[in-house]
C-alpha cells in the first residue's frame, strides 16, 4: 500500500505537531463522507487515498459516513456503489461504518438547544426572500423580520414543524449569527427546511432534515473524529464549522479541526456530479460505468486497477492551492502497473489476411511467446503457424512512405515468433480494397533456432492463424471530451464531448484469450492495455475493453 506523498507536508505536520503536543493524545481519526446521490469519481479517490492513507500511516482510525441528510437525490443504489468503490481501492473502515441519518436524534436535540439558547429561530419567508435578504459578497445582508421572535415561539414552531403540520417550504430553522457577517456562510445560514419525503433509512419518521453545514460538524464531534479534511470551497465555511460546536461545547464530545486542500482539476473531465448525473440521465455515456466515465466505477470497467489510483493519488499530491493536473498523469501510472502486471497477447484490430504461398496447405507449426518478456519465470505460451494468417492491415502499405519499414511489395519482415517472410503480390476487390496480401517465407530463419539471425531485417509484424484465431467484441475506448477544460465556467460541456470517444470493432485474438475472467488484464502487443469487460464478459467469450494506449498519442490526434 502506497503511504501518503511528502507533498501532503503541510497536513502531516498538523498531525506530527498535534502528537507532539499531546493535543490529541497521539489519536488520529479522519473521516470520508461522501453524499450518496451519485457515484463516486476519480476526484473523490484524492479524498479517500488521502484519508485513510493518513490515518493508516499514523496508526489511527478513518471513518466511512454517508451524508443522507437530502432524501430527494439519494438511493441505496448510490450507497452501494460507494461502499464497493471504496473496498475496490483497497480501503477498509472496519466498525466505522456510520449515516447522518444515525444521528438525526442528536441533531434535532441540539437544534431545539440552540433555540432555547436563542441562537437560532423559526423563519417563515420564502427561500427567495431569505436569499435576497442575505446580501452579497460586497453588501451586508438584512435581518429578518422574523429574526426576534420569543424563544418560545420559536420552540413551538419548530416542534410543529417536526410533526408534519406544515407544508415543505413554509418555514425553515436559521441559526442566529450575524447577518453583516462579511463571510456570507455566518449570516443566520438556514440548519433545517421541511422535507415530506421518504428517507430510504428512517423511512417517514422525518419531515425535517439539517442542513449539511450543520450536520457535518456534530457528525465529526460525536464520532471523535481529530482532522476533518475538506476540499478548498470548503475554507469559507469553516467558521460557521466552528461556531456551531463553539455553541454546543456543553453538549458534543470534542471539537475536531476542520483543514483544508486542492481539490482534484484533471483536465479532459467534468467534476461536478451534477454534471455526471446529467451525463447518466440524458444517455450520453451508457451507465455510471461506462468506461469512458471518470466514475470510480467507470474507471475499473475501463480497465484500471486499484494499485494505478493509488499511485496517481500519491504522484499528485496534496496542496493548498488549486492547480490542473494533466489526465497524462492518470494514464501513466495505469501504464507502468500494467507493465509490470500485464501478461503479454496477440490480438489483431483490423485483419487482413496474408498468405504464404510456399508454406504447405496443411502443415500447422507451434511457435512460443514469452507470456511476460521481462519475467521469464512466467513462461511462453504456444502460436499456431499456418499458410493463411491475419494481420493488421496498418502493417502493410502498398507504396511505403519514408520510415515505414513493415510489410511492403517485395519488402521482408519477420514474423515475430516465427519466420522472415517476403511480399510478392496482393489481390484487390472490385472497389481497389486489398483483400489478401501473398508472400513467401524462409523456413531457414525461424525464432529461436541459428538460422533466426542469419539475415538482418528491420521489421517486425503481429500475426495469427486464420484457422485458430478467434473472432471477439473489442471496445476501443478514448478520452470523454475533446477539450481539456471542459468543466470551465460559461461553456457547454456537453458540446466538447468527444464523438470518436467509443469504437466498437470485432477483432481476432489467440486461443489463450478466451479463457479471460472478468476484469483480468492484459497487454495487445502493439495496441495497448485491455481488460475482459467484468460485465459483458462470458465464459469463452470475452469482451475487451481498451484501458489505455502503450504511449500517449493523444497530442498528436488533436
Amino acid at each position: 500500500m502506497n503511504t501518503i506523498s511528502t507533498a501532503t507536508h503541510f497536513i502531516k505536520n498538523i498531525i506530527e505537531e498535534d502528537n507532539r503536543t499531546g493535543k490529541w493524545n497521539g489519536r488520529v481519526e479522519t473521516r470520508f463522507p461522501p453524499e450518496p446521490n451519485g457515484y463516486l469519481h476519480i476526484g473523490h479517490a484524492k479524498s479517500i487515498c488521502l484519508n485513510f492513507g493518513l490515518a493508516r500511516e499514523y496508526g489511527g482510525i478513518c471513518h466511512l459516513r454517508f451524508d443522507d441528510t437530502n432524501p430527494e437525490k439519494e438511493a441505496q443504489e448510490y450507497v452501494d456503489a460507494i461502499i464497493e468503490s471504496v473496498r475496490w481501492l483497497g480501503f477498509d473502515w472496519g466498525a466505522y461504518l456510520h449515516y447522518a441519518s444515525d444521528y438525526f436524534d442528536k441533531l434535532y436535540e441540539y437544534a431545539e438547544y440552540l433555540v432555547t439558547q436563542g441562537k437560532a429561530y423559526v423563519d417563515s419567508l420564502p427561500a427567495e426572500e431569505i436569499r435576497v435578504l442575505r446580501g452579497t459578497l460586497t453588501e451586508a445582508g438584512t435581518n429578518s423580520p422574523y429574526r426576534d421572535r420569543p424563544v418560545a415561539e420559536n420552540l413551538d414552531l419548530f416542534r410543529r414543524m417536526r410533526a408534519g403540520e406544515f407544508a415543505d417550504g413554509a418555514h425553515v430553522l436559521r441559526a442566529k449569527i450575524d447577518m453583516a457577517s462579511p463571510n456570507i456562510n455566518l449570516r443566520d445560514p438556514v440548519i433545517y427546511r421541511i422535507r415530506h419525503v421518504h428517507h430510504q433509512r428512517t423511512g417517514d419518521k422525518w419531515c425535517i432534515y439539517p442542513m449539511y453545514d450543520f450536520t457535518h460538524c456534530i457528525s465529526d464531534a460525536l464520532e471523535h473524529i481529530t482532522h476533518s479534511l475538506c476540499t478548498l470551497e470548503f475554507e469559507d465555511h469553516r467558521p460557521l464549522y466552528d461556531w456551531v460546536l463553539d455553541q454546543l461545547a456543553d453538549k458534543v464530545p470534542c471539537h475536531p479541526q476542520q483543514i483544508e486542500f486542492a481539490r482534484l482539476n484533471l483536465t479532459y473531465s467534468v467534476m461536478s456530479k451534477r454534471k455526471l448525473i446529467d451525463l447518466v440521465a440524458n444517455g450520453l455515456v451508457d451507465s455510471w460505468n461506462d468506461p469512458r466515465m471518470n466514475s470510480l466505477a467507470g474507471l475499473r470497467r475501463r480497465g484500471y486497477t486499484p494499485e494505478s489510483i493509488r499511485l496517481f493519488a500519491e504522484r499528485i499530491g496534496i496542496s493548498k492551492a488549486d492547480s490542473w493536473i494533466d489526465l497524462t498523469i492518470l494514464e501513466d501510472c495505469l501504464r507502468e502497473d500494467l507493465n509490470q502486471r500485464a501478461l503479454r497477447r496477440i490480438a489483431v484490430l483490423d485483419p487482413v489476411l496474408l498468405v504464404i504461398d510456399n508454406y504447405p496447405d496443411d502443415q500447422e507449426e507451434i511457435c512460443h511467446a514469452p507470456n511476460h518478456p521481462q519475467q521469464p519465470e512466467l513462461g511462453k505460451r504456444e502460436l499456431t503457424l499456418t499458410k493463411s494468417l491475419y494481420i493488421d492491415r496498418a502493417d502493410f502499405m502498398e507504396t511505403p512512405s519514408k520510415g515505414f519499414f513493415r510489410l511492403a511489395p517485395g519488402a521482408e519482415v519477420r514474423l515475430r515468433y516465427a519466420f522472415l517472410v517476403k511480399c510478392t503480390h496482393v489481390v484487390k476487390n472490385s472497389q481497389g480494397e486489398i483483400t489478401e496480401i501473398h508472400c513467401t517465407y524462409d523456413p531457414d530463419t525461424k525464432s529461436g533456432t541459428a538460422g533466426a539471425d542469419s539475415r538482418k531485417v528491420k521489421g517486425n509484424i503481429h500475426w495469427l492463424s486464420a484457422r485458430h484465431a478467434h473472432p471477439v467484441e473489442i471496445r476501443l475506448y478514448d478520452r470523454l471530451f475533446n477539450d481539456p477544460h471542459p468543466d470551465s465556467e460559461n461553456k457547454d460541456f456537453k458540446a466538447a464531448l468527444n464523438p470518436d470517444s467509443k469504437q466498437v470493432i470485432t477483432g481476432y485474438v489467440e486461443p489463450a484469450l478466451l479463457d479471460s475472467q472478468p476484469e483480468q488484464r492484459f497487454q495487445f502487443e502493439r495496441h495497448g492495455y485491455f481488460v475482459a469487460d467484468r460485465i459483458d464478459t462470458r465464459a469463452g467469450k470475452p469482451v475487451f475493453n481498451r484501458a489505455v494506449s502503450l504511449r500517449n498519442t493523444w497530442a498528436k490526434s488533436v
